[in-house]
C-alpha cells in the first residue's frame, strides 16, 4: 500500500492539506510507492511563520554551538548512511553505492561548515586613524529557502541547507517531488543531532510551492539547481522581489580526447561518467570530443562493446554498473531524443531503447545509447538530455576541440585526457567553463573549494560550498569604532578622511 508524505514544519512531521498529491514511483518496478503532498501558499506561510520565529535565537548562538550540532548530525548521518542511501536508490534508481556517494558528497559539506566558527571570522584593523578602530563581521540573512533537484537527493539539499544553517540562518527546503523520503529523513535526524524545531523546515511541492517562495517577502535568499529554464525562471522572478539568488542550470558536458591519451584510461572514464547513474548527472560526460581521426575511429571501437556489455539491473541489487531512469515519463524523454539524434542523421552504434530486464519489465529502464558522428547543428548535441546516452563530436585539431566546448551555450564541466601538461595546462586556462578536469572526467570541487558553472549554467555571481556559501548566507557589516579621547575637535563639514 501507498505510504503518505507529508512535509516537515516546526520539528514535526505535518500532513498536507492542500488536496493535492503527486505519485512517487518505484523505478525498479513502476509501481507506486507513495503520494507525496504538495504545499499550498498556506502550509508555506506556516514553516515560513515557524523558521522566523525560531531563527532570531538560533543565530544568537555562538558559532562553536551551532558547529557542534553539524557535527552530531555527522555522527548521525554515518550510522544511518544505509538506510539513507537505500532511500535514495529505491525513490531515484541509482544503485546503493551510487547513492552512498550521492549522501558522501553532502555530509563532507556539512563536515565543511563544522569549520564555521573560523569561516565567520571578519577582518580587524587597529588605528585605522586616529583613535579609531575598524572591524567587520558576517551576519546571518534570517530566513532562507533551497530548491533542489531530483538527481541527488541527499547532497543538494545538504549542499544548501548545511552552509546556510551553520551560518545562523532557518532553513526553508522545497526537495524534488519524485524522490521526496531522503530529505525528510535528513530534517529528521538534523533535529536528533539537537537543531532547534523550525530551524530546518522541509516543505513539498511544485510550482506554487516555488513560486510561493519566490514571493514571500520574509525569505531573503534562494538557491536552486535544475533545468536552465527553470534556474533562468527563478533567478529572474526572485531577484525581481530583491531576493538573493544562486541558480545552477543544465549542462552539456564535453571531454576531448587527444591522440596521446591512454585510450583505455579515457574508455574507463566516459564509460563510468556518460552512464553512472543513467546518465542523470549534471556533471556526466555526455560529449566525447577524440582528436583526429585515428584517435575517433579507436575510441568508438572500443566503446561499443563497453557500452554493450554495460551491467543493468534493479538499482538495490549491488552489482548492477546502472539502474532505471527515475520516471516513466523521464524516460520516454530520453528515448525520444534518440530518435531526434537518428532522424538528424547521427548514426547510432549502440541502442539501448528496448532493453528490458526479465522479471522487471514495468520498471523504468534503458540500456546505454552510443552515437558517432554528431554534429554541432544537432539537438541531440545542444540541449541536455539527462540520460544514458552518449554523443561522440570528431573534432579534426586540439583548436577545434576546445572550441566545440567554448561555443556551447552550457558551461558546466569539462575534462581532457592527454599525456601532455603543455596541452592540459593551455586547456586549463582557455576553456570557458566553470570546472575543468585533467584526466579527470566528472571534475566535482571538493567541499572546501567552490562549484559552479559558467555561461547558462548558472546564474548569480557566488557559486554552491566552499568559501562562497559562507558569503552567500551571510551579510557583511563593518564597524568604525572611535571613543572619546577628551580632545575636541569640532564639528567637521567635509566627507570623513583618513589623514
Amino acid at each position: 500500500m501507498a505510504k503518505d508524505i507529508g512535509h516537515f514544519i516546526g520539528g514535526k512531521h505535518v500532513q498536507g492539506t492542500s488536496g493535492r498529491t503527486a505519485d512517487v514511483f518505484n523505478p525498479n518496478t513502476g509501481e507506486v510507492q507513495a503520494r507525496v503532498a504538495l504545499a499550498s501558499k498556506a502550509e508555506l506561510r506556516a514553516a515560513i511563520e515557524n523558521a522566523k520565529a525560531a531563527q532570531p535565537a538560533w543565530a544568537a548562538k555562538n558559532p562553536q554551538f551551532r558547529a557542534r550540532i553539524m557535527m552530531k548530525f555527522l555522527d548521525l548521518a554515518a550510522t544511518h548512511k544505509e538506510e539513507l542511501a537505500t532511500l535514495i536508490s529505491m525513490e531515484h534508481g541509482k544503485t546503493v553505492p551510487d547513492a552512498l556517494g550521492d549522501l558522501q558528497r553532502g555530509v563532507e559539506v556539512a563536515e565543511f561548515a563544522c569549520g564555521i566558527p573560523h569561516l565567520l571570522k571578519g577582518e580587524y584593523t587597529d588605528g585605522a586613524g586616529p583613535g579609531i578602530d575598524m572591524y567587520s563581521m558576517r551576519q546571518a540573512l534570517g530566513v532562507v529557502a533551497g530548491i533542489t533537484p531530483f538527481n541527488f537527493p541527499a547532497m543538494i539539499p545538504l549542499w544548501k541547507c548545511a552552509p546556510a544553517i551553520a551560518c545562523g540562518n532557518a532553513f526553508i527546503l522545497k526537495p524534488s517531488e519524485r524522490d521526496p523520503s531522503c530529505p525528510m529523513r535528513i530534517a529528521e535526524l538534523f533535529l536528533e543531532a539537537g537543531l532547534p524545531p523550525g530551524i530546518l523546515n522541509v516543505v513539498n511541492g511544485d510550482k506554487e510551492a516555488v513560486d510561493a517562495i519566490l514571493d514571500h517577502r520574509d525569505i531573503v535568499a534562494i538557491g536552486f539547481v535544475g533545468s536552465t529554464p527553470i534556474a533562468e525562471y527563478i533567478y529572474t522572478r526572485g531577484c525581481a522581489a530583491g531576493k538573493r539568488v544562486q541558480c545552477f542550470g543544465g549542462a552539456k558536458n564535453h571531454m576531448i580526447i587527444m591522440p596521446d591519451a591512454d585510450m583505455d584510461q579515457a574508455v574507463d572514464a566516459l564509460v563510468g561518467a556518460g552512464y553512472g547513474s543513467a546518465g542523470e548527472r549534471c556533471m556526466a560526460v555526455s560529449v566525447a570530443v577524440p582528436v583526429g581521426q585515428k584517435t575517433a575511429d579507436i575510441l568508438v571501437e572500443k566503446l561499443i562493446p563497453r557500452v554493450e556489455s554495460l551491467k543493468i539491473g534493479p538499482s538495490t541489487s549491488g552489482d548492477a554498473d546502472l539502474g532505471p531512469l527515475v520516471t516513466a515519463a523521464h524516460l520516454k524523454k530520453v528515448k525520444d531524443y534518440v530518435d531526434i539524434g537518428i532522424k538528424e542523421g547521427a548514426k547510432l552504434k549502440v541502442d539501448g531503447r528496448d532493453f528490458k530486464l526479465q522479471g522487471y519489465e514495468n520498471g523504468f529502464y534503458m540500456g546505454g545509447c552510443l552515437f558517432d558522428e554528431v554534429k554541432p547543428d544537432m539537438r541531440i548535441y545542444k540541449e541536455e538530455i539527462f540520460g544514458p546516452v552518449l554523443s561522440v563530436v570528431r573534432a579534426k585539431t586540439y583548436t577545434e576541440g576546445l572550441q566545440l566546448a567554448n561555443d556551447h551555450e552550457y558551461g558546466n564541466g569539462v575534462a581532457i585526457f592527454t599525456r601532455d601538461g603543455d596541452a592540459a595546462r593551455d586547456f586549463a586556462a582557455k576553456v570557458q567553463v566553470g570546472m575543468v578536469g585533467v584526466n579527470v572526467p566528472i571534475p566535482v570541487p571538493l567541499a572546501y573549494y567552490t562549484f559552479g558553472g559558467w555561461k547558462r549554467s548558472g546564474f548569480g555571481d557566488l557559486n554552491q560550498h566552499g568559501p562562497d556559501s559562507v558569503r552567500f548566507y551571510t551579510k557583511t557589516k563593518t564597524v568604525t569604532s572611535r571613543w572619546p579621547s577628551g580632545v575636541k575637535e569640532g564639528a567637521e563639514f567635509v566627507i570623513p578622511t583618513m589623514k
